[in-house]
């Protein structure tokens, strides 16, 4: 399938299955790609600008980040030490800081400045390799799995920092959604190119099930970002009312995954052997 980059640049890019089935890669993979992220539209690192997409983002991110803290609370002990690998600006990190001994970790530069102003207790490192090995007890991805070029390396790395069963909790959109079908090139979740890698619900499990040292223990959906990837993909292709057209097919796209679990995004709770 070929995807433009309607974010950015409005190049073509092309998805093709890797040898993993399932497991999609972006091609081809620009070796200047940190040029694709020098927006100040971009997600992670955007200040407040009072537009519509910034405000319906920030009331599901408040929603977001309770729902992904009671996924850690309902797993290990208040006071266990999380990374938060990809920690953009910082949200979650500030958001569980006063329940854990917290880490985040952000390349941008930018973003995380913007990460070290909001936070009064947790620690924002600026090499993994800072973290002693088997000390963790858990690791969070959030959106963050599928910008990795080298997986299998950084893989190994998480499973190095984690404590014997410490999770590692990957949340990644899923492009065999409905909203996924639906919107297909204009998808809003395929951002090319700085989503290198896309994973199916089927695609995540075979990975997984390829390393030996991890198991999967469970997939849960982020329900609420169907909307937002909705609405990003309603105006990528410029329909008017699209905050309607969002919402129709938000929820269209969750009331199919009550029985297909193909929701738009899954978190996936991943035990270190």
């Amino acid at each position: 399938m070929k995807i433009k980059d309607h974010f950015l640049s409005q190049e073509i890019f092309e998805i093709k299955e890797t040898e993993t089935k399932g497991v999609f890669k972006t091609s081809p993979v620009p070796s200047d790609i940190s040029k694709y992220y020098e927006s100040e539209d971009y997600i992670s690192h955007h200040q407040d600008s009072g537009s519509i997409k910034e405000k319906l983002y920030k009331f599901l991110q408040s929603f977001n980040l309770q729902y992904k803290k009671t996924i850690l609370i309902d797993r290990i002990k208040k006071g266990s030490k999380v990374l938060d690998y990809g920690c953009g600006a910082g949200e979650f990190v500030k958001y569980i800081e006063n329940d854990f001994e917290t880490f985040g970790f952000e390349p941008d530069s930018d973003a995380k400045k913007a990460a070290k102003t909001k936070i009064s207790k947790a620690s924002i490192i600026d090499n993994i390799n800072n973290i002693e090995d088997e000390s963790l007890d858990a690791i969070t991805l959030w959106h963050v799995f599928e910008h990795i070029g080298n997986q299998d390396e950084m893989l190994n790395i998480f499973h190095d920092k984690l404590k014997e069963k410490g999770l590692l909790i990957i949340a990644v959109p899923n492009p065999t959604s409905y909203d996924a079908k639906h919107y297909k090139e204009f998808w809003a979740a395929y951002d090319v190119p700085r989503h290198i890698y896309h994973f199916s619900k089927s695609g995540m499990e075979n990975l997984i099930s390829k390393k030996p040292n991890w198991k999967m223990r469970k997939i849960k959906p982020l329900v609420l970002d169907s909307y937002y990837i909705s609405m990003l993909s309603e105006k990528y292709k410029k329909s008017p009312l699209f905050w309607l057209k969002a919402v129709i097919h938000g929820t269209i796209s969750n009331a199919k995954a009550l029985f297909s679990n193909e929701f738009s995004s899954l978190i996936y709770i991943i035990e270190k052997k």
